[in-house]
């Protein structure tokens, strides 16, 4: 009886063993999977504060928890079981919709260049007036929730391609670990950016000349640290667009731009030898961002300066 009662233990102490190791497996797999989006999640974080600007600071943080249960649930209930579907039943199609996501990156980032230069920006969720309005509430929490899901899929796309060749069940739990640590990560990011004006006003108002000094640098430096931000998320967008498409085109067969761009990085790290593998990296990421740039600039051609040449005729 006790040497059943061993061997069950042990058996049981194995398969916890053989548990947790999953678990780690998963929660690594997970963890580059989500690293590979990176450029996304940066972006996405850039984008959601605008949709809050101009509440009254009491309905900030319930709007991000509004927009992050919709982030959720776009990544959750509708993304998540068409990737799988996708990736069991049609895997030849992952490559072609990723390369689709990273031709929108492309765009998107090239759209960004062209407003900066152009000086047209969309006005939707600037507006500084404080707003109380429950009917534009929801207009903004709708908008955000709609911009998540197009940058969710992208980031769940490119997670799937990373876990592509894990069993079914795996590549499952990992993906929803992804969808649980990346809108964690996001929205929590957002509601720190957005409150912390409010922190610095009350620091800025305490009676210790310390406290002051600290709360009128956060202040003012909140601005700065969301216009580069933004910067950032335009950059991250450019270069994992450009390294979607390089890549997809290598897997059909079309080598020659990333055995190019691993040539010049290959000679660019080799005539810097201290710091071959930054230069390689750098040099690789500008000219995957260099992609992004022309083929984001193609798409913003044909979506913007060709309707006006038709429309001045």
């Amino acid at each position: 009886m006790s040497g059943g009662l061993v061997a069950l233990l042990d058996d049981v102490a194995a398969l916890a063993k053989l548990a947790a190791a999953s678990i780690d497996d998963i929660g690594a797999a997970a963890s580059k999977a989500g690293v590979k989006a990176i450029g996304v999640v940066i972006d996405d974080t850039a984008v959601t504060p605008r949709y809050v600007t101009g509440f009254t600071p009491d309905r900030e943080l319930p709007i991000i928890w509004r927009i992050a249960k919709g982030s959720l649930k776009n990544k959750i209930v509708f993304i998540l079981p068409a990737a799988l579907l996708l990736s069991q039943f049609l895997p030849w199609a992952l490559n072609p919709l990723l390369m689709v996501g990273g031709a929108y990156l492309c765009f998107e980032g090239a759209e960004k260049l062209y407003e900066a230069i152009s000086g047209h920006h969309e006005i939707e969720g600037e507006q500084v007036i404080k707003l109380t309005s429950t009917a534009h509430e929801e207009k903004m929490v709708s908008g955000a929730i709609r911009t998540d899901f197009i940058l969710s899929a992208e980031i769940m796309a490119i997670s799937l391609a990373e876990v592509a060749a894990q069993p079914f069940l795996s590549r499952a739990l990992i993906l929803v670990v992804v969808a649980l640590m990346i809108t964690v990560l996001v929205y929590g990011v957002v509601g720190l950016i957005v409150k912390t004006d409010d922190f610095g006003v009350r620091l800025a108002s305490s009676s210790s000349s310390a406290a002051q000094a600290i709360g009128r640098g956060l202040v003012k430096g909140m601005p700065v640290v969301m216009s580069a931000l933004s910067v950032i998320g335009t950059a991250a967008m450019l270069w994992v667009g450009g390294h979607i498409i390089v890549d997809g085109l290598d897997k059909f067969g079309l080598t020659w731009p990333a055995h190019t761009l691993h040539d010049l990085a290959l000679a660019a790290g080799q005539a810097i030898p201290l710091a071959q593998g930054v230069v390689q990296w750098l040099v690789e990421t500008l000219g995957s961002a260099l992609v992004g740039v022309l083929l984001g600039g193609i798409i913003v051609a044909a979506m913007h300066l060709r309707p006006k040449k038709v429309a001045a005729h």
